[in-house]
Order: structure tokens, then sequence, then C-alpha cells
């Protein structure tokens, strides 16, 4: 548990610490100094499969901007999150707008403790893991959870949404 480590935690990570705390989830986060921003450094850094990475990848579909956790070795398929939040144009947001609207920096959004409720999709090649890793709120921080978890923890929506 992170409690021990409470004053070291950058304050994002406390909040996902937090966060996890009222849902009944213990977020044990690990620092990576040299940075987790790709899927591939997240990976490398971890010790895990770039597939168990989950992305956090922030769009806006006709004006609502919605959240997609997508396994690191997939691209996402603008046109199936449009096609799964009932949409028809899905479009990237920039930093301000992902911010804004979570609370948490590009590269380091958390699956919970969000500024904001976003309605959240997730591919399902991410069910495939036992375990799958995070961002706990920095570019440095991850934590590790089931698929379940980041389901449940999100309230997600499983759905295709790999590139093909």
């Amino acid at each position: 548990m992170a409690d021990a480590d409470d004053e070291r935690l950058h304050r994002n990570v406390m909040r996902v610490v937090d966060a996890g705390r009222t849902i009944g989830l213990t977020v044990e986060p690990r620092r990576f100094p040299e940075g987790t921003k790709t899927a591939i450094d997240a990976a490398n850094a971890i010790g895990c499969e770039v597939g168990q990475i989950v992305k956090s990848l922030i769009f806006g579909v006709d004006g609502e901007v919605v959240l997609a956790y997508v396994s690191g070795a997939n691209q996402l398929d603008e046109a199936k999150l449009a096609a799964a939040a009932g949409g028809l144009k899905c479009s990237r947001v920039d930093a301000d707008i992902v911010r804004a609207t979570t609370g948490f920096p590009i590269g380091g959004v958390p699956p919970f403790g969000h500024d904001s409720e976003l309605r959240v999709f997730v591919d399902p090649d991410l069910l495939q893991y036992e375990m799958v890793w995070a961002a706990a709120g920095t570019w440095h921080d991850v934590f590790s959870l089931t698929p379940q978890q980041l389901i449940d923890a999100s309230a997600g929506t499983v759905v295709e949404l790999r590139r093909s």
C-alpha cells in the first residue's frame, strides 16, 4: 500500500491512490524516472508485454469528450469509437481539454479519479491479460489492475476499437 510513501508521491498520484480507496481498490503506484510516456516505454520499464499497457485516449465525438482504453499493442479506429459512442465524427482533443476534463496530463490519465464524468470504452484485447498497467497520474507513475477492475472502476463499455 502506498501509505508509507504518501509524502513522496506526486499530488496527482495521491489523487489516484485516494480515488482507488474510495472505490475499494488498492493502488500501488510504481515510479519510473525514465518515464512511461508511450506504451513501448511503459512496457520496457515494467517488463511486461506492450499489449498489457492501457493507453488512455481522450477524443471528442460530436462534441462530447469520451475516453477510450486501448491495448498498447493496438491503434484506435476513430470510426469505431464514434460508432460506439453513438456519434458520427470523432476527433482528437488538445492537451488543455484533456487536463480540463480529467485533471491529468496526457500520458498520465488514470482509469478513475477524473474531474469530470466521462463515458468510457474499453478495448476487448485488454481482457486477455491477467494484469494490465495504467497511468497513475503522471508520465512516470503506473499501477497494475485486472482488466475486470479496469472495467468496473471506469464503468467502461467493452467494444471493438482496434484499427484493422
